[in-house]
């Protein structure tokens, strides 16, 4: 069982190990790019994806299914962000910290930089359509892990990616 992640033609497929290493790297990187309600909502679509809670083979995603906001400026800047992100995540910021090696992970983060560059935000489903797969701003909260220095940004689980896996 894996899981599947696309967006425009573009699709990653992961194990579960992979997509578990891949919410760690991803989410140690959006507690340094992270600032916004939407910053927030997109950390919580990536802690969503934490099969230690949410189960495994339940951690795929769209980008069609997110919430980029209005078209133009918002999206655009929206985008950046999943981008800078992702390349913090590249740039192996925190690994240090990690206690296992991660290198496996950098192929898939280049392909989804790949992903998101390739992907236009106005072919996204209409947000008056969009199911409760990207969190709403009520679904999130701007808290921090303290032990870890990482969001813990879902209202319906206070705990951040590294104290689930303990």
């Amino acid at each position: 069982m894996g899981n599947s992640f696309t967006g425009g033609a573009h699709e990653i497929s992961m194990s579960n190990g992979n997509t578990s290493v891949f919410v760690d790297v991803m989410m140690l990187a959006a507690s340094a790019t992270i600032s916004t309600e939407w910053g927030y909502r997109f950390a919580g679509r990536i802690a969503q994806s934490d099969q230690n809670v949410f189960g495994l083979g339940t951690a795929g995603f769209a980008l069609e299914d997110f919430d980029w906001g209005s078209p133009g400026e918002d999206a655009a800047a929206n985008k950046l962000l999943v981008l800078d992100t992702l390349a913090l995540a590249a740039r192996r910021h925190r690994w240090d910290e990690l206690d296992y090696s991660p290198p496996l992970i950098e192929e898939v983060l280049r392909r989804f930089l790949a992903m998101v560059q390739d992907f236009d935000t106005s072919t996204a489903t209409p947000v008056a359509e969009l199911d409760d797969s990207f969190p709403g701003p009520e679904d999130v909260v701007a808290r921090s892990c303290l032990r870890h220095r990482v969001l813990a940004p879902l209202v319906v689980n206070p705990e951040c990616v590294f104290c689930d896996e303990l």
